[in-house]
């Protein structure tokens, strides 16, 4: 079908600078075969045809469910089609003039979108740490199959102007499906379609490792002073794109340049073929690397043999590695034949060219220089990721490269030269990703969204209070919807390097916003974090939580406690203050020991460690250290993992009584 246009640049997704002329009729592609429209609706459809054309709509669920608009003079048009009660499957039919096309098995249902960074987008294939065993990862596995949840990820784009459209199509929730989806939005949709009996669609749309300014529209960020400048240079360079391009290029084979003197596996030819690897250990790949590679950030070198028929001598090959966590550099017989270099590219699978008269028969050695920045590393892909093969069709079978690798560590991130802005305007560039991935499917008709994200704007916490909240009507105002629902996750514990209390800072920041912004809500997850894992694999649990606050505050129902306790309030008492709670019956701990990880201070702000006494629904909180106290933190550590719980054994949200 044909899909609204994209001006693309080497680098970046970029708007057309004037009106596309329309030659037919066309949809973005948020709207497609297997979609769920949201029930009971007025739900926006849009797209280009020829200037003045009239546009009808119809659905099969209803003979009212009718809608129609006349193309503007740049061919564009938008009309409302009524939904209704929810079911399917059903068909929706365009008309323009003698143009026509239909959508089929459309469902009608609750539709959400979850955006964010990276454990938003992690996905439910990658959480099998968070399960007691391989089997039974599997039976989760097995059980997504789940045809009336229909899942549409967004690519990953970003652009300076909003982009009418974005690569993604809808797909009916199987276990090979779900497997590459958000395992927060997966858990979620599952136990919204469990409690509700209706069908549900998935909207992901997120990046890993992003900043919320770039989740932001220009018009979000124009009141900002903060942000004056970027938008700046954003209008600068979408004036004069060349030069970025120009730009990027030298800081690129710059940094190249640096990089290989720097690093120890490459100034010691390790990815030559007469290179003696004998002595290395070996590693079966895919996996995400553990033992002494758990903790180690650089760069891991993997090499590995492949045998290779005659016939394929002289043809073209394609070399496919899966995902591999964070970038990677590949040699094929001694010359490099790819390289991913962009961060936040961590799930996306690598498949470079290997061109012809490069492999010969029998013998081959392919290299791979990895690079984890920070976290854990690995080639994370599925077996089935890992091949060769000849190019184009007809090619016949390809050869596995899953299984044994040697393997080597390569120097430690500390040692190599920090990668530069390659780019002026980049996936963090403010308005960036709002233009890329948000303004595509804005404003399809959503019941809310979910939000995972944070850690990349933890060293700017002050900022996030008022940020966020912003993020969040913006988001509102681009799919004109109201109000909507907006859950959002409150970070998990991790310890960050050097943190100074920038972490609990930016949680607070996150809990405030329940207060600053209406309709919002937060899942606490202080303890299923992993302090050694900045992508805690336990996602169901978080889903479970943002789920719990949908179906209670959304949908009505009766799940009984659906948040953890959120503190609101204190009052001092002589040498100790009185912390009052909300969603605080049956105020408790979870391992039954006083409640851990409170300090107190008093005007001089030198916190120390504190007693913590639970009295009904209140805490009483002291220290002999601090005889006139006046705030109280909790969970002020980054990787803290305190055990106060209410009677439903949800966790406390961290919180500062401070300003």
């Amino acid at each position: 079908m044909p899909r609204l246009r994209l001006a693309i640049a080497p680098f970046l997704l970029l708007a057309a600078a004037v009106p596309l002329p329309a030659q037919g009729l066309e949809l973005p592609a948020v709207f497609g075969d297997h979609m769920v429209l949201q029930r009971e609706d007025r739900v926006p459809f849009w797209g280009r045809a020829a200037a003045g054309a009239e546009v009808e709509l119809r659905g099969s669920w209803s003979e009212d469910a009718v809608a129609r608009a006349v193309a503007d003079r740049d061919g564009r048009w938008r009309a409302e089609l009524p939904t209704g009660p929810a079911g399917g499957p059903h068909t929706v039919t365009i008309r323009a003039g003698a143009e026509r096309r239909e959508f089929t098995d459309v469902l009608l249902g609750e539709v959400w979108l979850c955006g964010g960074q990276s454990n938003m987008e992690w996905p439910l294939g990658a959480t099998a740490g968070a399960y007691g065993s391989e089997e039974e990862f599997r039976a989760i596995l097995a059980a997504a199959d789940r045809p009336t949840i229909r899942l549409f990820d967004v690519a990953h784009a970003f652009a300076w102007e909003p982009q009418e459209d974005c690569a993604g199509e809808w797909r009916p929730c199987r276990p090979d499906t779900a497997s590459s989806f958000s395992a927060v939005g997966y858990h979620f949709g599952v136990e919204l379609q469990e409690a509700l009996g209706v069908p549900v669609g998935l909207i992901g749309c997120n990046w890993g490792g992003t900043l919320a300014e770039a989740w932001t529209s220009a018009e979000g960020l124009a009141r900002r002073e903060d942000f004056a400048d970027a938008l700046a240079l954003v209008e600068e360079l979408r004036r004069h794109p060349e030069r970025a391009a120009w730009k990027r290029e030298q800081r690129l084979a710059e940094w190249r340049r640096r990089f290989d003197e720097a690093e120890i596996g490459s100034r010691g030819g390790w990815m030559a073929e007469d290179f003696d690897d004998a002595g290395w250990p070996e590693m079966e790949q895919p996996a995400t690397w553990g033992g002494s590679l758990s903790a180690f950030d650089g760069v891991v070198w993997l090499r590995r043999e492949v045998e290779l028929p005659a016939a394929w001598v002289g043809r073209d090959l394609v070399l496919e590695l899966g995902p591999i966590d964070d970038m990677d550099t590949v040699w094929f017989n001694g010359r490099r034949v790819g390289e991913t270099l962009e961060p936040g590219r961590w799930q996306q699978p690598r498949r470079y060219p290997v061109p012809a008269g490069l492999a010969r028969a029998g013998r081959n050695l392919i290299a791979v220089r990895a690079l984890d920045t920070g976290g854990i590393g690995g080639m994370n892909g599925q077996p089935g990721q890992l091949q060769i093969a000849p190019a184009g069709p007809g090619a016949g079978p390809a050869l596995s490269l899953a299984g044994p690798w040697r393997w080597q560590k390569g120097s430690p991130v500390g040692d190599l030269p920090l990668r530069p802005q390659l780019d002026e305007f980049h996936p963090n560039s403010p308005t960036a990703l709002f233009n890329g991935m948000l303004a595509p499917v804005a404003p399809f008709a959503i019941r809310g969204v979910i939000w995972y994200q944070g850690e990349a704007n933890r060293l700017r916490p002050r900022q996030y209070r008022t940020l966020f909240p912003d993020l969040i009507r913006d988001w509102r105002r681009a799919f004109g919807r109201g109000d909507f629902p907006f859950l959002f996750v409150q970070l998990a514990p991790f310890a960050y390097d050097g943190d100074t209390g920038q972490a609990a800072e930016l949680r607070d920041a996150q809990r405030r916003a329940l207060g600053a912004v209406a309709n919002t809500g937060m899942a606490v997850t202080l303890d299923i974090g992993d302090p050694g894992d900045i992508h805690p694999r336990n996602k169901a649990d978080v889903g479970h939580r943002l789920a719990l606050w949908a179906l209670a505050r959304t949908y009505g129902l009766d799940v009984g406690e659906y948040s953890g306790p959120l503190y609101y309030g204190m009052r001092g008492e002589g040498d100790r203050i009185r912390l009052f709670f909300e969603h605080a019956a049956g105020l408790t701990t979870r391992d039954g020991e006083p409640p851990s990880c409170f300090t107190i201070a008093g005007a001089d702000r030198v916190f120390r460690p504190a007693t913590a006494v639970i009295e009904g629904e209140q805490i009483v909180v002291s220290s002999p250290e601090v005889p006139f106290p006046q705030f109280v933190r909790f969970a002020a550590g980054a990787a803290d993992q305190p055990n106060l719980v209410n009677g439903a054994g949800l966790p406390a949200a961290s919180f500062d009584t401070g300003g």
